[in-house]
C-alpha cells in the first residue's frame, strides 16, 4: 500500500509540474500574441498616416492642375475685352491669395519646411478668412499640427474644417482626424462617434474604409 501510495504522489506531482509547465508556456505564448497584435496595430496605423499623407499630395496635385486648365479656359476671353479697373484689382487680388496659399503649401510639399509652413498657413487663414482655400489650409494646418503631436491645437483645425465647411471634401478626412486623435487622447466612445459620423456621411471615401477598420480594431 505504502508503494502505491508513493507511486501515485509522484504520478500527481508530475502532472501538477506538467500542469504548470503548460500553463507557464501557454501564457508566454499569450504575451507573445499580445506583442505581435500591439505591433500589427502599430504598422496599421503608420500605414494609415502614409496613405492620408498621399491622399492629401494627390489631391493637392488634382487641384493645382484644375486651377492651372481654369485659368487657361478664361485668359482668352479675357483677353478680347478692353482692360477695366475693376477686373484688374479682382485678378490681382485672386492671384495674391492663390499665390499666399501655394506658397504655404509648396513649403510642405516641396521643400517639406513642415515647422515654418505652420505659421504660413495661420497668416493665409488671418488674411484671407473666407477664401475658396480656406478649407484645404485649415486641414493643412491640423495635419502638420498633428504630426507635431499638438493634439489640442490640431483638433481645433479639423473641428473647424467639420463646422464650418460642411461641403468640403476635406471634411471626411478631418473626420478620420479627429478620431484619430480621440484615440491618441485613449477616448474611445469619442473616437467611434466620429468613426460612425465618417462612414455614415461619407461612405464612398478611402476615409471612410479607414474608419471602418479602425471600428473593429476599436470593439
Amino acid at each position: 500500500m505504502e508503494q502505491r501510495l508513493a507511486a501515485l504522489e509522484r504520478v500527481v506531482e508530475a502532472r501538477a509540474e506538467g500542469q504548470v509547465r503548460m500553463q507557464q508556456q501557454l501564457q508566454i505564448l499569450l504575451d507573445e500574441v499580445s506583442e505581435l497584435r500591439g505591433v500589427t496595430e502599430t504598422h496599421s496605423y503608420q500605414l494609415d498616416e502614409i496613405v492620408q499623407r498621399q491622399r492629401d499630395i494627390y489631391q493637392e496635385i488634382d487641384r493645382r492642375v484644375s486651377a492651372v486648365q481654369g485659368t487657361a479656359s478664361t485668359a482668352a476671353p479675357s483677353a478680347a475685352q478692353p482692360a477695366t479697373s475693376g477686373p484688374a484689382v479682382m485678378v490681382s487680388g485672386n492671384i495674391s491669395e492663390t499665390d499666399a496659399y501655394d506658397k504655404a503649401v509648396n513649403m510642405v510639399l516641396k521643400d517639406r519646411r513642415y515647422d515654418a509652413a505652420i505659421p504660413e498657413f495661420e497668416t493665409f487663414l488671418r488674411t484671407y478668412p473666407n477664401s475658396v482655400y480656406a478649407p484645404n489650409a485649415h486641414y493643412w494646418l491640423g495635419q502638420l499640427l498633428f504630426n507635431n503631436s499638438e493634439l489640442a491645437k490640431a483638433k481645433t483645425q479639423f473641428e473647424r474644417v467639420v463646422n464650418n465647411f460642411a461641403d468640403s471634401n476635406k471634411v471626411a478626412d478631418a473626420l478620420l482626424k479627429l478620431g484619430q486623435i480621440a484615440e491618441r487622447e485613449n477616448d474611445k466612445a469619442t473616437a467611434v462617434t466620429h468613426y460612425r459620423k465618417l462612414t455614415s456621411a461619407h461612405g464612398s471615401t478611402t476615409a471612410a474604409r479607414l474608419a471602418k477598420e479602425r471600428l473593429e480594431a476599436l470593439k
